[in-house]
């Protein structure tokens, strides 16, 4: 069955890879963005999650153009690193905006439409470095963490609606995110990955796939770690 799919933040890493994943299943799939190429075959819908007028007119044309928004998968973020002594407010503020939210923005937008249709998915991208602690990254772990409360509050306020709500962690993943990683934090990493490598786009989106589809309709309110056992435990 074709559901319309709206990825935030998907033009491009993980969230491109889980768009034309869902594509190729044969969804409907619109790609929100803050500007640059859309490829073809997918829906390119501006959105910023940051400006909540961006939000509602980026819903809007998506159940416009392909119908209203079945799947959700809040993908949206950014890093801003440094140590928490040298972090300003406006730094901090600029990554809870963001990846916080922005996905209290969306999701709020999207479980609108949904509890109509008394179904849905709700996959949210946290990180499974968020929940282990990173140096440098006390503004980016704060957010993806809170992202777990965020969600299983959800999921019981949306459960009773055939609606779910569920967590993909990632670790080391190769995109343009991590590309800058130093070889002594990238070593040290894999150090702490039993699989003893990076992940791919490809198998974040795998996981996004599994608990967005019909046969997830009885997990909610869980964390999937995808970080080669990075995540154990979380």
């Amino acid at each position: 069955m074709s559901r319309s799919v709206f990825i935030t933040g998907a033009n491009r890493g993980i969230g491109l890879a889980v768009a034309r994943m869902m594509a190729a299943d044969g969804d409907r799939v619109a790609v929100g963005h803050r500007g640059g190429d859309v490829p073809e075959g997918l829906l390119g819908v501006r959105c910023e999650v940051t400006d909540q007028s961006s939000v509602d007119e980026a819903f809007e044309t998506v159940a416009r153009e392909q119908g209203p928004v079945e799947v959700l998968v809040a993908n949206a973020g950014i890093t801003r690193d440094t140590l928490l002594l040298r972090m300003g407010d406006d730094t901090f503020d600029e990554v809870l905006d963001t990846n916080l939210r922005g996905v209290f923005r969306t999701v709020r937008a999207a479980a609108s439409v949904m509890l109509a249709e008394r179904r849905g998915r709700i996959v949210l991208l946290s990180s499974a470095l968020g929940f282990l602690g990173s140096p440098g990254q006390t503004n980016y772990a704060a957010t993806k963490t809170a992202l777990l409360g965020f969600a299983r509050s959800l999921a019981w306020e949306l459960g009773p609606r055939g609606i779910t709500v569920n967590l993909v962690a990632p670790g080391i993943i190769e995109t343009d995110m991590t590309k800058d990683l130093s070889d002594r934090r990238m070593r040290d990493t894999m150090r702490m990955t039993p699989v003893g490598r990076p992940g791919t786009d490809r198998e974040v989106a795998a996981a996004v796939r599994f608990l967005a589809s019909e046969d997830a309709g009885y997990i909610t309110g869980a964390v999937l770690p995808v970080g080669g056992g990075i995540g154990m435990g979380i």
